[in-house]
């Protein structure tokens, strides 16, 4: 037995696949797959729909405003409901509501359907509202279920190969999307993301329910949410770090716009939308591999700060490109410079954070980075409304650059930020 148990710790220590050797986290990570893949050429279709209806670069907005008011409203819940309850439970009831606000898409979308047709964009708005709630409870509970799909000297893997799955889904959802609307129409397209959703479902359920986690302290939710806030606003570099993210996301969405590039500057209609949506994940995938050999940390600071730079640089040159292929190219560009400074941020949060702080340090974070897309979606689309759609992209860029020079002139310890 004693020879049984050494020879499973020397996979689990050198194997590079050692998280797939256990079917649960298997199922989960081939589950995690279909679901990308679903939201993403949901996120495609709905929003070409959408200003396809409208012709108004707001609405574009109001769709990631739409997800994100709810997705922030039931975080913190959803995260005290997923430390206290079997997690399984939470993952299956959001991964079911989030297919229902799929299904109710489809009806939407069907032309034989009248129901809907004098408000069809508020319909679709109230349906990716519902999918927002959705999406605030899988957030916790997909990270927390993870980890108990594998022994804890696993996870560090199995943590890679999730991650890796989801840059997979990410990189080819949008292409799909953009292709199945242009070849098999929209209510075809829906009924293929449902059969992802079901796919995702069927590989979920027979995960056998874990533990309850320990409660292992009496604070409230409100006093673990205020130590996490207080403890960042406390170490500078930590706040250096995620506002220089924070606001190169929030000012750089040019993603929320490009159905209107793809149909009135590119002209390469959904099929051109979905690769256009792909190409950052593409670069960021390749970024990251290279990473892999070559990391970016030893100079932290100012790698950090070089790839939000190019970020925002990237940003303006798009918005000013007029060809398809150059657009993608830089669209690949910003992805890489992107992963450049998520791995960085993580890894600072990582090292300066103490063991007993990283649950709400983590928090706090991805309250502030990961609702920063949709409302930087919101705010990419009233700029188009009230600058034009080019003019909004550089002002964006323009806002980064400024962001990026104001703390580099201000914070030199980040500057200078060794790992």
């Amino acid at each position: 037995m004693s020879t049984d148990n050494n020879s499973a710790g020397e996979i689990q220590k050198h194997d590079p696949y050692a998280g797939l050797r256990f079917w649960e986290f298997r199922n989960f990570t081939v589950a995690r797959l279909c679901i990308t893949i679903a939201s993403q050429i949901q996120a495609v279709i709905v929003g070409w729909q959408i200003y396809e209806i409208t012709k108004d670069p707001l609405s574009l907005g109001l769709i990631g405003l739409a997800e994100a008011i709810p997705s922030i409203s039931v975080l913190l819940f959803a995260g005290h409901i997923t430390d206290t309850n079997d997690r399984k439970k939470i993952v299956m009831a959001s991964v079911f509501l989030m297919t229902f606000c799929s299904l109710l898409l489809l009806v939407i979308s069907t032309d034989s359907v009248n129901l809907f047709t004098d408000h069809k964009v508020t319909a679709m708005y109230a349906a990716i509202f519902l999918s927002g709630i959705g999406r605030g409870f899988s957030a916790p509970s997909f990270f927390a279920f993870v980890s108990q799909l594998v022994p804890k000297e696993t996870l560090p893997n199995a943590i890679t190969w999730n991650t890796t799955s989801w840059q997979i889904g990410a990189v080819t959802g949008p292409a799909i999307g953009g292709l199945l609307y242009g070849f098999i129409g929209p209510t075809n397209t829906y009924v293929t993301i449902v059969i992802f959703w079901i796919l995702a479902i069927s590989l979920i359920s027979p995960i056998k329910r874990k533990p309850k986690p320990e409660i292992l302290e009496t604070q409230t939710l409100k006093e673990k949410l205020t130590a996490g806030l207080k403890f960042v606003f406390e170490r500078k570099i930590i706040l250096g770090a995620i506002s220089l993210d924070l606001f190169a996301v929030l000012f750089g969405g040019a993603v929320a716009l490009l159905p209107i590039f793809a149909a009135e500057i590119l002209f390469v209609g959904p099929q051109g939308l979905g690769i256009l949506r792909a190409a950052p994940s593409v670069g960021a995938v390749i970024m990251a591999i290279y990473m892999t050999r070559h990391p970016f940390t030893k100079n932290a600071g100012r790698n950090l700060i070089i790839s939000v730079f190019g970020f925002g640089m990237c940003i303006i040159i798009f918005g000013l490109s007029k060809n398809f292929f150059l657009s993608l190219l830089i669209l690949a560009l910003s992805g890489g410079f992107d992963s450049v400074s998520v791995v960085i941020r993580a890894t600072i949060i990582q090292l300066m954070t103490p063991d007993n702080m990283k649950g709400r340090v983590s928090a706090v974070n991805s309250i502030f980075i990961g609702s920063s897309n949709e409302i930087g979606a919101f705010e990419s689309g009233v700029a188009a409304k009230l600058l034009g759609t080019v003019p909004s992209v550089i002002f964006g860029g323009v806002m980064t650059l400024l962001i990026v020079s104001f703390v580099t002139v201000m914070s030199p310890r980040m500057r200078k930020l060794k790992l």
